[in-house]
């Protein structure tokens, strides 16, 4: 999920980053080190995740149906900080309209750096196409 909003900064020219987890672990091994990701010194997903919402102005959470593990965390960690958040249903919605809402969203809280969740590759293939997709849709809305 987390590569593909950065897969789609990177391909469109914007500046993109955040936290990893140490020794740049993921699911499927290390992250790459095209990826300008910041290693948490001794945390794993869950102090990355905490990180990266405290670190940003709000959060865009991708989900199919409903909300579990990680993505459900992210959720938590916006309302204790007290970020704003944006709850998008890939299964529900287009890329096209989630781009639309994304846009939205990110005039609305006045975004700058925005955080963007969900789940796992292994749980939702289609996460990192559909999260790619909606990034560069947004990105490419911006620049008009």
């Amino acid at each position: 999920m987390d590569r593909g909003a950065l897969d789609a900064a990177l391909e469109c020219g914007v500046e993109a980053g955040g936290w990893c987890p140490e020794a740049r672990k993921a699911e499927d091994g290390v992250i790459p080190a095209r990826y300008p990701l910041i290693e948490l010194e001794g945390s794993g997903y869950r102090q990355r995740t905490k990180r990266n919402v405290i670190d940003s102005d709000g959060t865009l959470i991708i989900y199919f149906g409903y909300l579990t593990g990680g993505t459900e965390q992210t959720v938590l960690f916006c309302m204790k900080e007290n970020k704003p958040y944006l709850l998008v249903d890939a299964s529900e919605l287009t890329e096209k309209r989630a781009a639309e809402r994304l846009k939205d969203f990110i005039s609305q809280q006045h975004i700058s750096e925005l955080n963007v969740a969900g789940p796992r590759a292994s749980s939702e293939p289609e996460a990192h196409e559909y999260t790619k997709l909606v990034i560069s849709q947004v990105l490419q809305l911006w620049s008009r």
